[in-house]
């Protein structure tokens, strides 16, 4: 046999066994979007809210990257889980998250594969356009390698808090590159992705008009801004989102204030629907992850303590897309949401 078809096997077999294991650990608790971290399934515990480096997740991966000049290659970028070479600009990019999908496809590429939530398996609505037709690879927690392996891809893009575990034969497939985590970290993600991409300048300018926009937002809404209050109803609890989140930090970037018990330094709060209460703000926006059914917003809404809110009691209690509000994760989901906070505040 020769060397070639030597490596060829091993990876088959690496791949083969990865599968294996995946089938007996792999997590059924879909939607929340640390319950890798938490569920000893692929992901990595350590970057999950209440992990010992989820609070400085955000710093550590600003120093991720490449020292490349734009064009140059072979690179070598620098991420969450140490170096990977680079020979050549990747044109198969396999995403493991909707924030990657979101990142490659703001920069102009469309991935050949990508790994839903498994909240929805279908490719976003407001990605559709511009996305192409990735292939289906499993879902954030539980990876599909073998489908990734027939892709032949020649970059992937991923995180520790989703796929820790997985890294050693992802990167066997094909040059993988990490972040620590999605979420808050949204910013620096892209500015890593985009390294890997050689298309630092692209994004860097994408993420200047999105911060001109926020920052529009805010002064057109004058001084007196209102309290915004961010309810999520998942299948295993509700939250109510606070400042280190996605959407934490686009309020942040808008100027737009939080009630009290949303301004911690944590990705959420737990509540139960007898503490609907604790959602009151000037306005309330209110997302749903997977099927409604699933969730407790039926009986959280029927709560009296719900119907006495004076923002639901006025109409400022408004659904918004989950898929952009919460599972974007990237700079085309956080315009859309600037475009939603606009058209609801701005009279």
């Amino acid at each position: 046999m020769s060397l070639r078809r030597r490596g060829t096997a091993a990876v088959a077999l690496s791949i083969a066994a990865a599968l294996s294991l995946a089938a007996c650990g792999s997590s059924k608790d879909g939607g929340d979007k640390d319950a890798a971290g938490k569920d000893g399934g692929s992901g990595s515990k350590a970057v999950a809210q209440g992990g010992k480096d989820f609070g400085k997740a955000a710093e550590e991966t600003a120093k991720m990257g490449t020292d490349a000049a734009p064009g140059q290659f072979p690179r070598t970028i620098t991420h969450a889980l140490g170096k990977t070479e680079l020979k050549e600009r990747p044109k198969r990019v396999v995403v493991l998250d909707v924030g990657e999908l979101d990142n490659v496809v703001s920069l102009g590429l469309q991935p050949v594969g990508w790994a839903p939530s498994e909240g929805s398996q279908e490719l976003p609505e407001y990605l559709k356009k511009d996305a192409g037709d990735p292939k289906n690879v499993g879902t954030i927690n539980n990876l599909n390698l073998e489908a990734i392996n027939e892709l032949k891809p020649d970059l992937i893009l991923g995180s520790k808090l989703r796929a820790e575990k997985n890294y050693k034969d992802l990167a066997k497939i094909a040059p993988t590159v990490f972040s620590l985590r999605p979420g808050f970290t949204w910013k620096e993600n892209y500015l890593l992705n985009a390294a890997a991409l050689d298309k630092t300048a692209e994004a860097k300018k994408n993420l200047d008009a999105y911060t001109a926009k926020a920052k529009k937002l805010g002064e057109d809404l004058g001084e007196n801004k209102p309290t915004i209050s961010m309810v999520r109803y998942l299948p295993q609890f509700t939250r109510l989102y606070a400042g280190q989140s996605f959407i934490g930090t686009i309020l942040k970037d808008a100027g737009l204030p939080r009630p009290k018990n949303q301004q911690a330094d944590k990705l959420a709060v737990e509540i139960s629907p007898e503490q609907i209460d604790q959602a009151d703000g000037d306005w309330i926006f209110t997302g749903v992850y997977g099927a409604p059914d699933k969730t407790k917003r039926e009986a959280a809404e029927g709560n009296p303590l719900w119907k006495s809110l004076k923002a639901v009691k006025e109409d400022r209690a408004k659904d918004v897309k989950d898929e952009t509000w919460y599972l974007g994760l990237g700079v085309t989901a956080a315009n859309s949401v600037l475009d939603d906070l606009r058209g609801f505040l701005v009279k």
